[in-house]
């Protein structure tokens, strides 16, 4: 969510926090905080986060989604919220500007989330998630993918005044099997390909809905309901980003401040919604919307919003 709509979202959540405190005995200092939590509440698997880099490019100004490259070492990539056009930018683990690419023959309606995906033939593919939908007024919503740009070194003198560009980048429509949404989680399984999508809402569980989608057609897929997530905040379905792990036995999930990893060990991978998510420590995130695994799975990484914003990281012990 943009800062031009974060305001509108605070009056519920406060409202819809107040309450919810005084019906509980027991809950985190305030939305999303983990700073708060016991060492025995935070998740055992990750080291303390550290900061490892800020943000180099001056064109990113509200990093609201983040993928790890399975195809390049080393490469990151990160986009705007609205208010941008359809630029997505690379960059490596410290934050060091690796090239602007406009992206071509799509549009930036309203961008949450970013994702990438390995195919069976080795292609390397970025999907993002035009999901945004505060006024819940769009009830098709489109997905897009496109190959990833091989990262070169001269791709650090692009901006979005003068960017690269991708391939064509093709859309996958789809549509909530019961309402519209608004959404800032797009996740895809690295294993099946299938699209995941977690809601964003202050009054409940995150819902979470599962689609195969069909790039380059106008048939529009029905997203089916799975599960759902409630996070051990307040408000707990407020879910601004995630990514599933490369084995595809952890997700991790995050509000505006802190993390929250599901794992299972079952062959039927949406079990995991069934598992209870565990916080863990992203460090002082102020306003964060993106994160996700590093390629060997080893590592999370996490942003902030704003210019020069901090990269976060926590790493498997």
């Amino acid at each position: 969510m943009s800062n031009k709509t974060i305001a509108k979202f605070i009056g519920l959540v406060i409202s819809f926090a107040i309450g919810a405190m005084l019906a509980m005995s027991c809950s985190h200092a305030s939305p999303g905080d983990t700073s708060k939590a016991s060492s025995a509440e935070l998740s055992p698997d990750w080291t303390k986060p550290v900061i490892v880099g800020r943000i180099e490019s001056k064109d990113v100004r509200e990093s609201s989604g983040l993928a790890a490259s399975p195809c390049q070492p080393n490469v990151y990539w990160t986009h705007n919220d609205s208010g941008d056009d359809a630029f997505i930018f690379a960059m490596d683990e410290t934050g060091k500007d690796l090239g602007t690419y406009e992206v071509t023959n799509a549009r930036n309606e309203d961008w949450e989330d970013i994702a990438a995906y390995k195919a069976a033939d080795g292609t390397c593919y970025l999907y993002i998630g035009d999901t945004g939908n505060n006024k819940f007024e769009r009830s098709e919503l489109p997905v897009y993918r496109v190959k990833e740009p091989t990262v070169s070194n001269s791709g650090s003198h692009s901006d979005e005044k003068d960017p690269l560009r991708t391939e064509p980048a093709q859309a996958a429509l789809f549509k909530y099997q019961d309402t519209p949404h608004n959404a800032e989680t797009l996740m895809v399984n690295p294993k099946t390909g299938d699209v995941y999508v977690l809601t964003k809402r202050v009054d409940g569980p995150s819902l979470v809905f599962k689609f195969k989608p069909s790039f380059g057609s106008n048939q529009v897929v029905i997203a089916q309901k799975v599960g759902e997530v409630s996070v051990p905040s307040v408000p707990n379905g407020l879910l601004t980003g995630g990514a599933i792990s490369p084995d595809a036995t952890r997700v991790i999930l995050c509000d505006y401040s802190s993390g929250y990893e599901l794992t299972t060990t079952s062959s039927t991978f949406d079990d995991i919604w069934k598992s209870k998510p565990v916080p863990v420590d992203l460090g002082e995130r102020k306003h964060g919307e993106a994160i996700t695994f590093a390629a060997d799975g080893k590592a999370v990484l996490g942003t902030n919003e704003g210019k020069k914003a901090e990269i976060f990281e926590v790493k498997l012990k």
